[in-house]
């Protein structure tokens, strides 16, 4: 019995912590790239550099933790049965990394959507509403002091859980939806758009799959810390989508400019079957430029990517996205 329990309990948070600690090396490694790569506006690096400070602070919260469990209480069973101050603290540090995270990916929906305040507005509600609720579920565990008294509102952190779930999801959907809408019908930005769309799918959905994983666990596993487990990752999730979306932008520039480059230079390629042999022979393929009809070519099949238009577009596109 006591082996089983351990293992839902203490054993699911051990686990979430090693896991977190990767991720948070993670973390750290893509802001060294970002860093010494990108070059963006002050706002934008104290937002990263807050989000990193955030994140590390609750690894060290959740480290001390497991250590006040497992060592500072071993051969203590009743001290298992008190939530650790730091336990209690190390949910306001995620909140505030969801907050900063959210409001961000809040703001790329304010520029797409063209400042849509129906939608941002309703976004703005699940952000705050996740927050708050998270402050006063925090609060109440502060006076609680024992798991067996923080069950008996657990609702508060199936509400944060639900909250955040849907948060991420509307933020996600919308972002894609805008970005697809977006589309111009040249080349260059739409390349450019498909590359954002599934950055914003791989990198969103994430925190909003392990929410739902902390979710399903409190209903399913109301006395176990599987719940817990999932929760001291999503922080890190949400770190990790901010650094990967802002270290993308130079990848998916670079992939756009090969695709255009490629495409044009096959545009000016004439591929022809010559001399067919005789009976059993193969067909010899030969390559040839095709220069007197370039120009022509280039203007019935394929857009004028040096166009005004398409410039303007696909730097707005840029501006905007990236």
């Amino acid at each position: 019995m006591v082996a089983v329990t351990l293992d839902t309990t203490l054993g699911a948070m051990l686990i979430a912590v090693i896991v977190a600690a990767t991720l948070n090396g993670v973390a750290m490694v893509q802001a060294y790239y970002y860093f010494t790569h990108q070059d963006d506006p002050m706002l934008l690096i104290f937002l990263v550099g807050t989000v990193l400070a955030f994140d590390t602070i609750h690894q060290a919260l959740i480290s001390h933790t497991i250590y006040t469990y497992t060592i500072t209480n071993f051969g203590n069973p009743a001290g298992l049965k008190t939530v650790i101050w730091s336990n209690s603290v190390e949910v306001i540090f995620n909140a505030l990394i969801a907050l900063l995270v959210q409001s961000f990916l809040a703001m790329r929906v304010w520029r797409f959507s063209n400042h849509n305040k129906l939608l941002i507005g309703v976004i703005a509600l699940f952000i705050i509403a996740e927050f708050v609720t998270i402050m006063i579920s925090t609060a109440w565990s502060f006076e609680v002091k024992t798991y067996a008294r923080l069950a008996e509102v657990a609702h508060f952190s199936i509400a944060v859980n639900a909250i955040a779930v849907a948060g991420d999801i509307l933020i996600t959907a919308s972002l894609a939806i805008l970005l697809h809408r977006s589309r111009t019908g040249l080349r260059r930005s739409d390349t450019m758009i498909n590359k954002l769309i599934l950055y914003v799918v791989n990198t969103g959905l994430l925190p909003s799959v392990c929410s739902s994983a902390s979710l399903i666990f409190l209903v399913i596993g109301k006395h176990t810390m599987i719940f817990i487990g999932f929760f001291f990752c999503v922080g890190r999730l949400y770190t990790n989508c901010l650094l990967a979306t802002l270290n993308a932008r130079q990848k998916i520039r670079a992939v756009v400019s090969a695709t255009v480059s490629d495409d044009i230079a096959l545009s000016r390629i004439n591929f022809s079957a010559m001399g067919q042999g005789s009976m059993g022979a193969t067909n010899n393929i030969s390559i040839k430029l095709d220069t007197k009809q370039e120009s022509t070519r280039d203007e019935d099949e394929q857009p004028d990517y040096n166009s005004e238009l398409e410039k303007t577009k696909f730097d707005s596109l840029q501006a905007t996205a990236c």
